[in-house]
This record gives C-alpha cells, structure tokens and sequence, in this order.
C-alpha cells in the first residue's frame, strides 16, 4: 500500500470512528433525553485538533523542510497535545444510572477514550517522523518522552486542577510557577507526581508497541 493510500486509510478509520462515538451519545440522548455525555463530544473535537496541526506540520516539513512555521506548529502541537489522551480521565463520570445501561455507558466512555488516544498517538508518530528526520533516531525517542511526559502532566492539570491548554496561552506563567511550586516540595505533590509519572508509563508502553506495529507493517509491504 502506498503512503498516500494508507494516509488516506488512516484519516478515514478516525474519522469513522469519531462519527461512531457521536452516533453512540446521539442514540443515548435520543432515547432517554439527558445530556450525560455530551461533552465527550466536545472533548474529541479537542483531540482533533493536535491530529491536524501534526498533519500540517509534517506536510510543511515534507514540502518546505524546517523553518519558523514548522517550529510554531511544533510548539502549539505540544501545547495541544495533552487534549487527546486527557479523554481517558472521563471515566470518572461513568455510574450507573436510570438513563441508560451500565454497559452502553461503559463502551460509550471507552469509545471516546481509545479514539483520543489513537488521535494522539497518530499525532505523535507524525511529530516525533518529523524530528527523526530533521535531528535523528535518538532525538525522536527523546522529543516522544518529553511529549508524553508533558502531556500527562497537562491531564493532571486539566482533571484534578480544572485547567486547559487556553490557560497557558492566556496566562503564560501559570506552568511554570505551578512546576517551580512542585520542585521546591515535591513530597507536597505525591499526587500530581504520580498521575504524571503512571500516565506517561502507560501512554509510554502503548505508544511504543503501536510505533512497532506500524513499522513492522510498513516493513511487511516493502517486502510483498
């Protein structure tokens, strides 16, 4: 299968699963008439986003090499990027309720879930692509870390401190003060440390067996 192809492919299988995951709030909210949920439509719209600011900036790279542009995309693509895996979290708001079965909930939270995920990590393989190609191998794996790693502490700051990625670029110094507040007592912030380092452990692991996957896959077409 050619590159384009397969892009295609893959553009296609997320939008249809995001169309899916909407489809399955829809029905709910058809049948019972509550709105629970509803803002998990809100949330993957948000997990767009890093996937088409990757899908720019990786096309930049390919037709214009690096640049100021490439590095402003970079930048808000690393700003943007935690609003992918951050949908996880919503399963704090799956209880059982009169509206609709446990189980639906259930696959409809894990619908939204794997779709920001898989939105995410399509965003990070096209990013980390464009470092591999522009400053090595080492410096790819190194941008792919950092990117978790940030990322999962933006899911903490947006699940248990009710921030979002408009804060750093309306306030620009509340990152850094809350990260000098957390290095002068870490002991202070067991919980921001643990959300941070158990995420990025868990996105990490998922994240490097799907980047295998794929480069074994693309390995397998060249030899047909």
């Amino acid at each position: 299968m050619s590159a384009s192809r397969r892009r295609l492919v893959t553009v296609l299988g997320l939008v249809g699963i995001s169309l899916f995951c909407v489809a399955l709030v829809l029905l709910r909210f058809g049948e019972s008439g509550s709105t629970k949920f509803t803002g998990l439509i809100w949330n993957l719209f948000l997990a767009w986003i890093p996937f088409v600011l990757a899908v720019a900036a990786y096309d930049r790279w390919r037709r214009h090499g690096a640049g100021p542009m490439l590095v402003g995309l970079g930048a808000l693509w690393l700003l943007l990027f935690p609003n992918a895996p951050y949908i996880v979290t919503d399963y704090v708001h799956l209880d059982r309720t009169a509206d609709a079965p446990y189980w639906y909930d259930a696959v409809t939270v894990s619908a939204f879930a794997w779709t920001g995920v898989l939105l995410g990590f399509a965003s990070l393989f096209l990013v980390q692509t464009v470092v591999r190609q522009w400053r090595g191998v080492l410096s790819g794996w190194v941008f792919a870390g950092v990117a978790l790693a940030l990322g999962s502490l933006g899911i903490y700051l947006g699940r248990f401190l009710r921030l979002n990625s408009w804060d750093a670029l309306e306030h620009p110094t509340v990152l850094p003060r809350i990260l000098h507040t957390v290095a002068r007592n870490p002991f202070a912030y067991q919980q921001a440390i643990g959300v941070t380092v158990l995420f990025t452990v868990a996105l990490g692991f998922a994240y490097f067996l799907l980047y295998n996957f794929a480069v074994v896959g693309r390995e397998l077409d060249v030899e047909r």
